[in-house]
């Protein structure tokens, strides 16, 4: 089976391995091996490993699911995009404006 190929930005390939990385720290601090960690998230050891690499081939619900086995960690995917000030900015810049009719003296 061959690997897929992502387009992704240099930042963003740095924010996954970074992702990847504290998730692997995660584990270790609660001195989960793989297979556990592997077999509750109901994935293999090997795409377990491609999790704690920041892969961006990893679907986002197995990063999910490996997250709530290290005991409900998932939960911070809300926070996700959660103040985005641009795109209010954006949005706002787009509102349409109330015109008021003209009184009649």
């Amino acid at each position: 089976m061959s690997k897929k190929s992502v387009a992704i930005m240099p930042d963003t390939q740095k924010n996954l391995e970074v992702m990847g990385e504290q998730i692997k720290l995660a584990r270790l601090r609660r001195n989960l091996s793989t297979e556990l960690v592997a077999e509750r998230a109901g994935i293999s050891r090997g795409t377990l490993w491609s999790v704690e690499k920041g892969a961006p081939t990893v679907a986002i619900g197995t990063y999910a699911a490996v997250l709530h086995v290290l005991g409900g960690l998932d939960k911070e995917f809300t926070l996700i995009a959660k103040d985005d000030e641009f795109g209010r900015r954006l949005q706002d810049l787009n509102l349409p404006t109330r015109k008021r009719a003209k009184r009649s003296e």
